[in-house]
């Protein structure tokens, strides 16, 4: 049985690499293309969109991995069967679950690789991708960010901070900061051109004017530097490059921290937390639904026919996928439920046939 797992195992893996080869070939030329229109526009060149494009590579390959591992295990599982080596490995005594975990033994490490590229490689690519096309674009002044036309808002305990614009380099344009007391009556306003971040929770703003008012007056005055002690980190300010499904996990924990504690609203990236903890695991459901899939006879459809049911299969997943994530923000649903509920979903879809097949 080692053997037959070792054989289903490479031809799974092989498939699956070569299958995952050609479409992270055909979107990067997709991508391209769609680039294209926008050459010309300021320093906006053929060598930047290319630069932007390759460093767009990694996030491909995190969003296409469980589509490839259900193309390419369909697609290896229905050679067996055409060529009745299926067959034949049944007949042998190999059960459904012994070749179920000749396919999850390749899962894994795909998985762990989907994983690994979502967290450590895609998204800072993807925020360096935005940065060289945000400074390309003829943006004179290289903004980044401006989440309302009146900048960027958060609360901090009593302090209403608002930024206008964040830079390129995540400096600081526009600080302003309205200090309340208790009673909710506004005791100071301070205002600075620039900030930096200095480390350890601190930020270097420049050119600050403070307007602190008492009972019956109000006193300005100026200082050229003033260090903000602040819950606000860099990382939290790239998701304003960066959509939050591709953000790290320890980014995304620092908004939902920093935003909880403002009484923001967190779901988008609560779903977006428990959805990069469970995609990985979707890698693993995918090639466990081709098997069913790819052990229909021959008379019930040929080979062309399953590789196209198990695309539009994979299509489908990663659209409920968003789907749920886009309702589950609407609706205030429970983020977890709707980061599990099309994986789930699926995993009972691919046992549902699995069953199916082995009654007939």
């Amino acid at each position: 049985m080692r053997t037959l797992t070792r054989y289903i195992g490479r031809e799974v893996l092989l498939t699956t690499l070569l299958l995952f080869v050609a479409l992270i070939g055909l979107f990067t030329f997709f991508d391209l293309i769609n680039e294209m229109r926008d050459v010309g526009r300021g320093g906006y060149t053929i060598t930047t969109a290319l630069v932007y494009v390759a460093l767009h590579v990694p996030s491909r390959v995190y969003e296409l991995f469980p589509v490839a591992a259900l193309i390419g295990t369909l697609f290896a599982i229905s050679q067996l069967v055409a060529n009745s080596e299926f067959t034949v490995m049944r007949a042998s005594g190999a059960s459904i679950v012994q070749v179920g975990w000749a396919v999850v033994r390749v899962g894994i490490p795909l998985a762990l690789a989907t994983f690994l590229a979502g967290e450590y490689i895609a998204p800072p690519a993807e925020r360096l991708a935005q940065t060289v096309r945000a400074a390309a674009m003829g943006n004179a002044t290289g903004v980044v960010a401006q989440q309302f036309e009146s900048g960027f808002w958060f609360k901090q305990d009593l302090t209403f901070v608002n930024i206008r614009t964040v830079m390129a380099d995540m400096t600081l344009v526009g600080v302003r900061m309205y200090e309340f007391d208790k009673s909710l009556r506004l005791t100071a306003v301070r205002s600075a051109e620039t900030g930096r971040y200095a480390g350890d929770g601190r930020w270097r703003l420049e050119k600050v004017r403070v307007t602190e008012f008492g009972h019956d007056e109000a006193k300005a005055s100026t200082q050229g530097e003033w260090l903000w002690t602040s819950v606000l980190q860099p990382s939290i300010l790239t998701v304003y490059q960066v959509a939050p499904e591709r953000l790290a996990l320890s980014t995304l924990w620092d908004n939902i921290q920093v935003l909880g504690t403002s009484a923001q609203k967190t779901s988008r990236f609560e779903i977006a937390l428990w959805s990069k903890i469970l995609y990985p695991v979707a890698v693993l459901v995918m090639m466990l639904l081709a098997l069913p899939f790819a052990q229909f006879q021959r008379r019930q459809g040929g080979v062309g026919f399953r590789i196209f049911a198990g695309t539009m299969l994979g299509l489908a997943f990663w659209l409920i996928e968003r789907l749920f994530a886009y309702l589950g923000v609407l609706n205030d649903w429970a983020p977890l439920f709707s980061a599990a509920f099309p994986l789930v979903a699926f995993a009972l879809l691919a046992v549902g046939m699995q069953r199916y097949i082995e009654r007939r």
